[in-house]
């Protein structure tokens, strides 16, 4: 009789399990790589580079073809990624560099940082029940109040500068004041350099945080300074490229690991059965600079920097193998602020528990339920250049310089500039940016006022007074 009463309560409660199971918040696992060239990928169609890891997980889940970031380089990009916001809605868009500052100088670097006003998407999921984790580069805020564990993470493995040395740097060299925020750190204010190549090292803690926190569900974020200077490697590793030399070789030595230590990533969680429920997004915070790494960022002309489409295009996937389809490349602009829209959604939050964002939940768009793309305009700017992409045009603004216009559909590579082809069009996206731009509060530092200034005359010119 007991055995009866059992096999009803089953049938009772199957229902209500299966829900649960259904219902259960995914865990999240956002990748940023540092300063990686459009094409140094295989999923992005290198036949030099050597990523099968990176290639596996691209080929399970979505590429974006026409993925972009918010800025051209490291610290506002990474702004706008952890909060789902244009970093101009808070003042963050100038400086890159905030790290050490000469006591002279008018920039206090250790004021300098994330406004604490902003929550980032750790506040948000933490709220949610998440566990979260930081691994590797910082470059929000050197200064205490701007410190991950701070910022709505749990959890930090990392350094608060924007590069550093991939081994351990000698004691002496740690006392020099402009190493002060380079220091590895294991939490807050718990110092110890890295016993092995930082890459492979913070592969190892961010899948040591998935097996901790197997449960579920964890947020983390692996912020690798891979492939960004000093070029430093393993010599195993570029063994590897017999056919390469110089910064080249390097770069593929470099990036082999970065593969290698996304591997360890996803065999963690392949092992421990999370897979499934895990929505895995890789990203570049910015294009690769041609120069100091030798990145390629073929086809697109531009690098690190600029608003050239190399500046600001990136590699740029997605897993969810509950939420996205798998094998799909979508070729519609999609950007990093869409990592808040798509994550706090899935993780079970409504538009109205959150700040306004900018981004889009990518989900019904990669699923086709919603047909049209997810964005009509994306904006750039830093002072007075500026880029704006509407549908398939793209306008640059210069300081210096007349406007350049695009159609990106029909010209990837930016060679043919149709600015005079078309007058009429520059001057209404010309206004745009304007328009956009005006909403947005005066930048929190200004480096150079000469380029932030905006000039009268430069308004006449294109009619926008």
């Amino acid at each position: 009789m007991k055995n009866v009463v059992r096999f009803f309560l089953a049938l009772l409660f199957l229902p209500l399990c299966f829900s649960a199971r259904a219902e259960k918040k995914p865990n999240i696992v956002l990748i940023i790589c540092d300063d990686a060239g459009f094409a140094d990928f295989g999923f992005q169609g290198s036949k030099i580079m050597k990523t099968p890891h990176l290639d596996k997980a691209c080929a399970s889940g979505v590429r974006f073809a026409e993925g972009y970031v918010t800025s051209a380089v490291c610290a506002p990009s990474r702004a706008g990624i952890i909060t789902g916001r244009y970093q101009q809605r808070f003042g963050y868009e100038q400086i890159n560099i905030i790290g050490y500052m000469d006591k002279n100088s008018a920039l206090k670097g250790e004021n300098m940082g994330l406004p604490e006003s902003e929550k980032t998407l750790a506040n948000y999921l933490k709220e949610a029940g998440y566990a979260t984790g930081f691994f590797g580069k910082w470059h929000l805020g050197d200064g205490d109040q701007f410190h991950p564990t701070k910022r709505g993470f749990d959890e930090f493995i990392g350094f608060r500068d924007g590069s550093r040395s991939y081994f351990a740097y000698p004691e002496k060299e740690l006392k020099k004041p402009h190493m002060k925020y380079k220091r590895m750190e294991w939490g807050y204010k718990k110092f110890k350099e890295p016993e092995y190549y930082m890459t492979d090292l913070l592969g190892d803690e961010a899948a040591k945080f998935i097996e901790k926190h197997k449960e579920g569900p964890f947020f983390e974020i692996v912020s690798f300074n891979a492939v960004h200077t000093p070029l430093e490697y393993l010599p195993e590793d570029t063994a590897q490229f017999p056919e390469l030399n110089g910064k080249r070789k390097v770069l593929a030595g470099m990036t082999l690991a970065l593969d290698r230590a996304c591997g360890t990533i996803f065999n963690k969680l392949e092992e421990l059965g999370l897979s499934d429920n895990t929505i895995i997004a890789f990203v570049s915070d910015n294009g690769g600079p041609t120069d100091k790494n030798a990145s390629c960022n073929l086809p697109l002309s531009g690098t690190k920097s600029n608003y050239l489409e190399g500046g600001i295009r990136v590699p740029f996937f997605m897993t969810w193998p509950a939420g996205f389809p798998a094998g799909l490349t979508y070729d519609q602009p999609v950007s990093t602020l869409d990592f808040g829209p798509t994550f706090l959604k899935a993780a079970g939050l409504k538009a109205q528990d959150y700040k306004i964002m900018d981004g889009k939940d990518l989900k019904p768009f990669v699923n086709a339920v919603t047909p049209n793309a997810p964005h009509d305009e994306l904006y750039w700017k830093k002072a007075e250049r500026a880029a704006f992409r509407e549908g398939d045009w793209k306008l640059i603004r210069y300081a210096d310089r007349p406007a350049e216009l695009y159609n990106i559909a029909e010209d990837i590579s930016e060679t043919n500039d149709l600015a005079l082809t078309y007058p009429d069009k520059v001057r209404k996206m010309y206004k745009k940016i304007w328009e956009w731009e005006r909403h947005h509060p005066a930048p929190l530092w200004i480096i150079d006022r000469k380029w932030d200034v905006y000039d009268l005359e430069r308004m006449d010119k294109y009619h926008l007074k």
